[in-house]
């Protein structure tokens, strides 16, 4: 018995002795993609608060808030005698003008037909003084130079109709896009102008049929951003469904103060579900620089004092420290002093000492 004792405490000393049956896998290297959960905020793809050009009253609100409208629809309809009073006396002056044109291009007709007649008299010596044709030139320079000055006024006075009636379409207010009527600022009877800076505007209309989602991507995620993307994300108003956008448009530095990079998604809504406001939980894809070492998740054994991986060299067991990372399904991500091709044990324990004799069994 004493013998038996013996033995047993010699095993115990020289558990590298031992033989134990372990089943292996190669370590794998993989350029790993996680995931992280960032918020978000969608916005109007296009949005304007529709302000008058001239002033005047407001006449008509032919929309309110909700509304659809298409592009070039008639939204507001203001009014302002004083423009059309202002048109009329633009085109009185237009036809003042024209009235002087055509009397200057008369005397001009005159003079030169005068010039003409004693220019050909002058071929006969003697028959008229040199200086009648000399002041007959000059009249004719007169009133040539009085022809162009009456063409620059009517054209002066053209422009003037032109503007009045410019001002005269600014009493129509029309949608610059297609879109749906976010607020109503004003209401029949009310003054607008340009230049009050009190108002709110007549109308906010904003494209929602496309939307931006706008997200703040941590620095240290930003290697996951590839423009042309599709990203996924979530909207705690419709629980259990997914939606995706496409990355389109990247802010080219990071904020100063958020450390973060403006990253703008583009979202179809065709059926108008989703809503400007909203703030999405967003998952957004994050690469790892460059490839990670990979071994089963049982291989990594973790003791209160370390956590390591058992590779096998030479025959023997052989603990390597590593550092746990992420997991890509069956499979986790290790940091530590190993290579692509090393040999460890696929379920690893500390029950196998360093130094142990190892055998591999067949078929793994």
């Amino acid at each position: 018995m004493k013998h038996l004792k013996n033995s047993v405490l010699a095993l115990a000393a020289f558990p590298f002795c031992m033989h134990a049956q372990v089943e292996v896998v190669k370590v794998t290297s993989k350029n790993l993609l996680s995931i992280v959960k960032l918020p978000g905020e969608f916005l109007p793809y296009e949005s304007v608060v529709l302000r008058a050009r001239t002033a005047g009253y407001v006449e008509q609100v032919l929309v309110d808030r909700g509304s659809v409208v298409r592009h070039g629809q008639l939204l507001v309809k203001l009014s302002a005698p004083e423009i059309a009073a202002q048109v009329a006396v633009a085109e009185s002056r237009v036809e003042e003008a024209d009235a002087q044109r055509v009397e200057a291009e008369a005397q001009l007709a005159s003079a030169q037909s005068t010039y003409d007649k004693l220019k050909k008299a002058a071929a006969t010596p003697g028959a008229i003084a040199g200086n009648e044709l000399v002041q007959a030139e000059k009249s004719v320079d007169a009133a040539k130079a009085l022809v162009r000055s009456r063409e620059s006024a009517m054209r002066a006075a053209q422009a003037a109709v032109t503007a009045s009636k410019d001002m005269q379409q600014y009493l129509s207010v029309t949608a610059p896009f297609a879109g749906v009527v976010a607020n109503r600022y004003v209401h029949p009877g009310a003054l607008v102008g340009p230049g009050n800076d009190s108002s709110e505007g007549l109308l906010e209309l904003q494209q929602v049929s496309r939307l931006r989602l706008v997200i703040a991507v941590p620095e240290t995620n930003v290697a996951g951003i590839v423009r042309g993307g599709h990203v996924n994300f979530t909207v705690p108003a419709y629980s259990g469904q997914t939606f995706s956008g496409v990355v389109a448009r990247i802010s080219p530095a990071l904020d100063a103060k958020t450390r973060t990079m403006s990253v703008e998604l583009d979202v179809q809504n065709p059926r108008g579900v989703l809503s400007p406001g909203m703030y999405p939980e967003v998952s957004w894809p994050v690469r790892g620089q460059g490839a990670a070492l990979l071994v089963p998740a049982t291989s990594v054994v973790t003791t209160t004092e370390r956590t390591f991986v058992i590779r096998v060299r030479d025959g023997r067991a052989e603990w390597v420290n590593v550092k746990r990372g992420v997991t890509d399904g069956e499979l986790v991500q290790v940091q530590g002093p190993l290579q692509v091709g090393d040999v460890v044990v696929r379920r690893g324990t500390d029950e196998i000492r360093e130094g142990n004799l190892v055998q591999v069994k067949k078929g793994s």
